[in-house]
């Protein structure tokens, strides 16, 4: 097997240490690969000496050295493999598909282990100063990956400088030698010196339990080692000092998430959940009366008020005394547009396919008056579904509309049409029908669309987990027979592509329909669906599962109704405005041009609202050279 390994990977590398573990059976050896692999480690260790190499001849005989040196050949006579086992062993990791290591205890080991094709070295903390053996170590142009348990800060350091000027690349885990090794002994803060004397550092652990280990995420370790167990009562020294399988995977699955957590260092970037928060939750300044244009802005003229829709509280002395661009209701909210000079109105845009802008219904009139769009798309919340549209809405108006349903209902009820929950799932279905009772009746504003589309985000999200595969089977089962209760009757449902990570009532959730290709073109293919491409969700899942964004854009072109166009990057950075995220809008353009030309679309900007639709009208612009 080649794993291509390196040590400069950006996953921590985590190391489960077998080594002598198996007390010389090969069958408990391939156990414990076995149960290492459903750990989810991304090695698996083990040991070789030989012992004419590695002791002198006199402690062979066990001829006056101490009990420890003698119990510890005593073990090692009995616990070693032989070489063809070894073999055995390193055959079988490569069928499995796991990084065989091996820490070679002597040269001769080392020249066994080169013919085995092993891809790195782990050199144990007893040979960290053991130069002629690490100088071997280097000449096979391997990896190394070196415990310093046992030295001192000068030994590490002259070990260090050998291995620099040989050229090698290597790993330093910091290390207590002891079996388990005490939590006052440890020292994980000497991490930081190491860190010093050498960039790429870990951590090899034999205390009780992981929290240390854990801890060493933090402080920098890019390769975790621990020994692993059946049963940490077995006779050898290691056992103790060793994890059994339910510790080691929830080691494991905590590492995962620590890696995820750590983010990144310089600029503090704001997650998507966190900027929805922060509007929600903190204040903007508004108009805390009528202002005139022309008239001078003072601290009589600004509140300081929820939710953060506007300009920050930040910028309320540089706010003091700017002359008014613009005439300010009660409450109206400033925005940065009040401190500069910029302004961008819309204008007649030129698409060869429909284009449209999201609105609410108070204030329809206002970008009614503003711009001339192919189409409205009214997005609803729960509150609107009970106001009359004709407040709104007055006499027949020559362009389309579309509908985005609610996603969530009064009482924290969130749509979800594939429940497998009755009573949850008969909520929805009444709601949603609410929707499409709503969506017939303003037909008779828009009388040229004769059956408009509903964008609706369906359900099967989860809280704390994804849903397993098979079992989301069948919660498509369960759309398919909500969607025979609807009255469909003059318009088209049509569910949107959704991202792995959507945001409910201030936090991250799982959602898992609609989310991967093969899913929505089998589902649709079976009930002749047509989707809403939501373009941002659908690169955030790409990003996510390591695929293609363009090959999935190829692929659901051909279902593509309608499209939801914003820029996007990392796995929550959703809704950015165009040419501000990692898409390529260019090479999208031409995909959707050959594979839905017909697809109508609005900018789906986050907050593009604000500011009297800034931020539509600036994506409009930067769309136009690519649609």
């Amino acid at each position: 097997m080649s794993t291509n390994f390196s040590l400069s990977k950006e996953k921590i590398f985590i190391i489960a240490e077998i080594g002598n573990n198996h007390n010389g059976s090969i069958e408990r050896a391939i156990e414990m690969i076995d149960k290492s692999i459903d750990l989810g480690v991304d090695c698996v260790k083990f040991q070789m000496r030989n012992l004419e190499e590695v002791y002198r001849e006199k402690s062979l005989d066990k001829s006056g050295d101490d009990l420890g040196t003698e119990y510890v050949i005593d073990l090692l006579n009995r616990f070693e493999l032989t070489i063809d086992e070894h073999k055995q062993i390193a055959d079988y990791c490569s069928k499995k598909n796991i990084m065989y290591l091996c820490t070679p205890w002597d040269k001769k080991s080392l020249s066994i282990l080169e013919g085995f094709g092993v891809e790195a070295y782990k050199v144990a903390s007893a040979d960290l100063t053991n130069i002629p053996l690490i100088d071997s170590i280097c000449a096979t142009k391997k990896p190394i990956i070196l415990s310093t348990g046992m030295s001192t800060n000068a030994e590490v350091k002259k070990v260090v400088s050998f291995l620099n000027k040989r050229k090698a690349e290597f790993c330093l885990l910091h290390c207590n030698s002891t079996y388990p090794a005490p939590l006052h002994d440890i020292n994980l803060n000497w991490m930081k010196e190491l860190k010093k004397i050498h960039s790429n550092i870990g951590y090899s652990g034999h205390e009780r339990g992981i929290a240390p280990t854990l801890a060493s995420i933090a402080l920098g370790a890019r390769v975790v080692e621990r020994h692993f167990t059946l049963d940490r009562r077995m006779e050898g020294p290691d056992h103790a000092a060793s994890l059994e399988f339910e510790m080691f995977k929830e080691l494991v699955v905590s590492i995962r998430q620590i890696e995820e957590s750590l983010g990144v260092t310089g600029e503090r970037p704001l997650s998507q959940g966190e900027m929805i928060n922060k509007e929600n939750l903190s204040k903007s300044l508004v108009a805390s009366t009528k202002i005139k244009i022309g008239e001078k802005i003072t601290a009589k003229h600004i509140s300081v008020l929820s939710p953060g829709l506007g300009l920050s509280p930040l910028h309320f002395n540089e706010l003091l005394g700017k002359k008014a661009k613009r005439e300010f209701r009660k409450d109206d909210f400033f925005f940065p547009s009040d401190l500069e000079d910029r302004s961008l109105a819309p204008r007649k845009y030129s698409f060869s396919r429909p284009w449209g802008i999201p609105v609410r219904y108070h204030d329809f009139q206002k970008y009614n008056n503003l711009a001339a769009p192919d189409l409205y798309e009214f997005h609803l919340s729960y509150s609107d579904m009970d106001l009359d549209p004709s407040d709104y809405l007055q006499g027949e108006y020559d362009c389309g509309f579309v509908i985005h349903a609610p996603e969530l209902f009064s009482n924290s009820h969130l749509m979800d049409l594939t429940s497998l929950d009755e009573a949850y799932l008969e909520r929805s279905l009444i709601e949603t029908q609410r929707v499409i009772d709503i969506t017939r009746n303003l037909k008779e504003f828009f009388p040229s669309v004769k059956r408009p589309m509903i964008v609706a985000n369906v359900g099967g999200f989860s809280m704390d987990e994804p849903i397993e595969k098979d079992k989301k089977i069948k919660h498509y089962e369960q759309f398919e027979k909500s969607l025979s209760k609807l009255d469909l009757e003059g318009v088209e449902l049509i569910p949107q592509t959704m991202a792995p990570f959507p945001w409910h009532f201030g936090g991250q959730r799982f959602q898992n329909l609609f989310v991967e290709i093969e899913e929505i073109k089998k589902i649709c293919s079976k009930l002749n669906l047509r989707m809403c491409f939501d373009v941002s969700h659908s690169a955030l899942t790409c990003n996510h599962m390591n695929l293609d964004f363009y090959d999935f854009a190829k692929q659901i072109a051909p279902f593509t109704a309608h499209l939801h166009l914003g820029d996007a990057k990392g796995v929550n950075g959703e809704g950015l405005q165009i040419n501000e995220g990692r898409l390529d809008f260019k090479l999208l353009g031409s995909i959707l041009a050959q594979g839905c030309p017909n697809a109508s679309f609005i900018p789906e900007i986050w907050q593009g609202h604000k500011d009297s639709g800034y931020g539509f009208w600036l994506a409009l612009e930067r769309l136009e050279d690519y649609l």
